[in-house]
């Protein structure tokens, strides 16, 4: 094991945890004043509920064993075996704080989608659906890629969650939104976003959490973490830049909105 490389990737593990609460944050500034602490619920609940299914079986189907290249075993289930040794997929760091780094990942993929359901779902409904999403979408997406599935062995790619992450949320996203469908007063009732500067403080507390997301995947404090995280910064800052000219250019003037659009952008690109 590297002292280094473990005290970075600590670190890191807690800037992505930052991510989920600052999402809430980010989700609750944009709707209507009534939903704002359901809205928040939805990325704390996930953060709680998501953290629980993976210490007891959800890191195991990821990241234990392979089965056809479908799924992991159950060789890690309740985290049987995760301790501080390095005998995990990074053998550069203790296993438990592998497993704890990519439990953020898949805490904030849960929450991602929420955003396609909010203001219109029950709270109970959206914990059957993260419960389910996470077992049967994210775990076995995250073990195609990431845990030695049949992807990985095509030699299919994923730095920081470009597939298991972005695009998986953003499939469950859409299908979300057509499962659930428009708001029922849309068209009758302004749905103006309620408060913009929670929005732009979470969106900046996303800024900074997604330093560790993208460094953190190089999985040690080295030039790869370093390249990750000046791309990731000249991305986000090129993403602001370019949604305000666009902005200026057709209507006459940037907007903040935009502009935390913007930056989101270009932190997922």
């Amino acid at each position: 094991m590297n002292p280094a490389d473990t005290a970075f990737i600590i670190l890191c593990a807690t800037f992505v945890m930052l991510m989920t609460p600052a999402l809430a944050l980010f989700y609750g500034g944009l709707v209507r004043s009534k939903n704002i602490l359901s809205t928040c619920m939805h990325s704390y609940a996930a953060l709680g509920m998501v953290s629980i299914l993976w210490a007891l079986f959800g890191y195991s189907l990821a990241f234990s064993g392979d089965i056809s290249g479908l799924i992991g075993n159950l060789d890690h289930v309740f985290l049987i075996g995760v301790g501080g040794e390095a005998n995990g997929p990074a053998a550069n760091l203790p296993h438990n704080v592998f497993m704890a780094f990519q439990c953020m990942f898949a805490a904030l993929t849960v929450a991602l989608i929420s955003g396609a359901y909010a203001e219109r779902i029950r709270f109970s409904a959206m914990l059957v659906f993260s419960a389910l999403w996470t077992v049967f979408a994210y775990c076995p997406m995250a073990h195609w890629v990431w845990g030695g599935g049949w992807m990985a062995k095509l030699g299919a790619v994923d730095f920081a969650g470009g597939a298991v992450v972005h695009m998986a949320s953003a499939a469950a996203a859409l299908a979300c939104a057509h499962a659930v469908g428009p708001r029922t007063d849309l068209g009758k009732t302004p749905m103006i976003p309620n408060n913009l500067p929670m929005t732009l403080f979470g969106g900046g507390l996303l800024w900074f959490g997604w330093f560790g997301f993208n460094a953190g995947s190089a999985l040690a404090a080295n030039a790869l973490a370093g390249h990750a995280l000046v791309t990731t910064h000249l991305a986000t800052a090129a993403g602001i830049f370019g949604w305000m000219l666009l902005e200026y250019l057709r209507f006459g003037k940037a907007t903040t909105l935009g502009a935390i659009s913007g930056a989101l952008a270009g932190l997922v690109s």
